[in-house]
């Protein structure tokens, strides 16, 4: 492919809407465009690559016995209703209506169309087991779109979904699945680890998430440093060694401190001159079932996921500030566990059940209150482990120290169950003619966002550094002064013969300066490119750079250089 004919609208500066190395690169490189927030358009050279990554990913399944479909992007909500995930999914659930006002919405994930496929057209145990794949598009409303294809709202994803005769053959399908994954990422070169999980609305019995290590990774992994287990934040456990609030925390009342403006704990601490952990801090939550107060020590985060377990709820959002200021009678930032308007349920971490003397904000502005007492000054309808592990608390199972480490997850996999078959009633007649429920799994990847997490761990100084795999082309010749005659001739042979190689090239053969040229294929992320120029005329010398590591070799001759590419593709 030559340079000119192709469409590569490269960027000279960083898009500001852009944080993250990789996004920056995306767009920068020409890979993709945002068409919307949360939506993009894949351009030429992030398809290339996006295909080449599938092409991996096809490799891996077929050759686990996967069986590739392509199912309906446009679903009817009365599959999601007979589910009962219609309300699971929230508002990231977009539903619309067609023109003869049935309802519809735009598929987040694909558990009930495929269970209602597989209901309707395997009949017996001999027909098993199966699994199938597609690769495509899904769609979830988010709140927050950010940092381009790592949190988008539509997306693209390799789902695989299992169906055995008992719960041996689903283990035996997760098995092969998981090793897919491994293979996958494997051969991209990334570092990854498996981690137990939450299943989330998937649902299910057992899951793993696939997370690779990275500094801007929104997932949070622990890790303990004495013991070695790895397992997700929300999975995660310690022993709380809290001894209670320090002297300075305790008052021998109840008693109301004027907090002039102060609203968070940092504020009121400095304010007070106590530690954090002598807060017990409230935050208001709505649910699906009404809202909730979520009561933690000050200087910990609650947990959301252990929170909804907790109190057994499946939509978790914070509260609106107007809500927030109806139910405790003051403006965020003043929220007290006592007194709140309404049915609330009030969910306190077991710390705050270990002492009394607590500083909690007084429902009141500018006002905390001091020595509150769980049980005398308000009563907690539920105690559980609600809080997020912090670096250097104690393992839960060796009492060894705990890191957190940043993640993104690429892969989730799961074992369904019944979950789903029972609920859709899909069966199939076993070796005794009894109908029995397919036993499920449930295998994801998320096609576009490993793409930038390659981009992300693997990219250098100079632009993107894809591997040779991945890359939209493997290698670039490079003509750095079109305008001469005999540099041309050079360059379109060369890219002609390793055309007919079958190795995707482009060719630079823009009329632009050597360093523009340069800089853009650097950016792009050709792993190999041959640069033509004066001395490769006048010296009979030809010149081969590879980007990882920048390292130059050079040639006496065409089939020296051919050969050695090859062994570096080999």
């Amino acid at each position: 492919m030559k340079y000119s004919a192709f469409f590569i609208p490269s960027l000279k500066e960083d898009p500001r809407e852009a944080v993250l190395k990789s996004h920056k690169l995306l767009l920068r490189a020409g890979y993709a465009r945002q068409l919307s927030g949360g939506i993009y358009t894949y351009l030429p050279l992030g398809l290339r690559s996006l295909k080449k990554l599938e092409d991996i990913i096809r490799q891996e399944m077929d050759s686990a016995g996967a069986v590739e479909l392509s199912m309906p992007f446009v679903q009817p909500l009365e599959l999601w209703k007979e589910s009962g995930r219609d309300e699971d999914y929230g508002k990231e659930l977009l539903r619309f209506k067609d023109r003869q006002g049935r309802d519809f919405c735009l598929a987040p994930t694909y558990e009930e169309v495929v269970t209602d496929l597989v209901k309707k057209n395997v009949r017996s145990y001999k027909e098993l087991p199966l699994t199938l794949y597609q690769i495509h598009l899904k769609f979830r409303d988010e709140m927050r779109p950010r940092f381009g294809l790592m949190r988008a709202k539509e997306f693209i994803m390799k789902d695989a979904y299992s169906f055995d005769i008992d719960e041996d053959g689903m283990d035996a399908s997760y098995k092969k699945m998981r090793k897919a994954y491994e293979n996958i990422f494997s051969r991209l070169g990334l570092d990854f680890k498996f981690i137990k999980a939450q299943a989330g609305e998937i649902g299910g019995k057992y899951s793993e998430e696939l997370m690779v290590f990275s500094e801007y990774g929104e997932d949070k992994i622990v890790v303990c440093e004495n013991c070695g287990n790895y397992s997700s934040i929300d999975e995660a456990d310690s022993i709380s060694d809290y001894k209670g609030a320090l002297e300075s925390c305790r008052q021998p009342l109840m008693t109301k401190l004027f907090t002039p403006g102060k609203k968070s704990v940092e504020e009121v601490s400095e304010y007070l001159k106590v530690d954090k952990d002598c807060f017990a801090k409230t935050l208001i939550y709505e649910t699906e079932s009404g809202f909730i107060a979520g009561v933690v020590r000050g200087d910990r985060e609650i947990n959301e996921h252990k929170l909804k377990k907790a109190a057994g709820v499946k939509n978790l959002f914070l509260a609106k500030d107007s809500d927030v200021e109806n139910i405790t009678g003051a403006p965020c930032g003043f929220a007290g566990p006592f007194r709140l308007k309404g049915h609330i349920r009030v969910v306190i971490d077991e710390e705050i059940n270990n002492s009394e003397y607590w500083i909690t904000g007084a429902n009141e502005k500018d006002a905390h209150m001091a020595n509150v007492k769980p049980g005398r000054d308000f009563m907690p309808d539920i105690t559980a482990n609600i809080r997020s592990v912090q670096a250097g608390d104690k393992c839960a199972r060796c009492s060894g120290r705990l890191e957190i480490k940043n993640a993104i997850e690429l892969g989730h996999i799961f074992k369904l169950g019944e979950k789903y078959s029972e609920i859709l009633n899909a069966r199939f007649l076993d070796e005794k003619g009894e109908y029995r429920f397919f036993v499920m799994g449930c295998y994801g990847i998320g096609v576009g966002r490993t793409l930038q997490t390659l981009i992300e761990v693997l990219s250098d100084e100079t632009g993107i550094n894809l591997p040779v795999s991945v890359s939209p082309f493997v290698i670039a010749v490079v003509s750095l002064n079109a305008g001469d005659a005999d540099i041309t001739a050079l360059s379109e042979k060369i890219y002609g013969d390793i055309t007919a190689m079958g190795i995707d090239v482009i060719y630079d053969d823009r009329k632009l300066s050597a360093g523009i040229k340069l800089k853009d294929i650097d950016l792009i992320g050709i792993p190999f490119k041959i640069v033509i120029g004066n001395r490769t005329i006048k010296d009979e010398k030809y010149e081969l750079i590879i980007k990882s590591g920048n390292i130059k070799e050079v040639f006496d001759d065409l089939e020296s250089l051919y050969k050695r590419v090859k062994e570096l593709l080999r």
